[in-house]
């Protein structure tokens, strides 16, 4: 493990408990103490259809976005490629974020997909599952319920988001004894490294030793 990705020796407090500093990125406490797991039988994929405005992204996606829209755009709704069509493919919101488009009069995400039974899905990550696309979705979907904070110091500050909607999926973290940092493995890994996710493994073993 490399030097700059190892935990900082000392917990940072602060009103919203503690932060772990990993290399350039802050992760919150709760991060790490909070239990997770999507419940999806119960949401039915619904953080696709609700929200303030559509998933964030990184400038990095919106080539692969661009790029494999003839492959997801089959899954896609008309309404949702008709959006496409007439904003491209990103936005940017009111607070000034890159985000994907929503389709108009909803929160429905423009990608969204539904099955015969109404539940949500990402057209894209439909297509990254069958082997047809080799960008599985944003990484700020993937990263869910992360929420990633850009800092004035360059650095990036790892927060975690709650909505009302996820309620069931922290009642099953709790259930199955599995904490958001677990849950999100996958995403954290490909996101910032097996050396970081090895590094706030080694952070959570000091925290949930308190």
């Amino acid at each position: 493990m490399s030097s700059d990705r190892k935990p900082s020796g000392k917990k940072r407090k602060n009103p919203f408990g503690t932060i772990v500093q990993i290399g350039d990125i802050l992760v919150a406490e709760d991060v790490i103490t909070e239990y997770f797991s999507c419940d999806y039988e119960v949401c039915k994929g619904c953080c696709c259809i609700i929200g303030d405005s559509g998933a964030p992204l990184e400038e990095s996606e919106l080539e692969p976005l661009e790029e494999h829209y003839p492959t997801y755009s089959k899954l896609m709704r008309p309404v949702g490629r008709a959006q496409v069509d007439k904003d491209g493919f990103f936005i940017v919101d009111r607070d000034g974020d890159i985000v994907t488009p929503v389709v108009d009069g909803s929160e429905e995400c423009a990608y969204t997909t539904f099955d015969e039974k109404g539940n949500c899905f990402c057209s894209i990550e439909r297509c990254f599952f069958n082997g047809s696309c080799n960008f599985r979705k944003p990484i700020s979907c993937w990263l869910y319920p992360i929420r990633v904070q850009k800092l004035s110091s360059g650095g990036i500050a790892l927060n975690l988001h709650r909505w009302d909607i996820c309620a069931d999926a922290y009642e099953k973290g709790r259930r199955e004894g599995v904490r958001v940092y677990q849950f999100l493995r996958e995403p954290l890994v490909a996101a910032y490294g097996e050396e970081f996710y090895e590094a706030l493994c080694e952070a959570a073993k000091m925290i949930l030793a308190d």
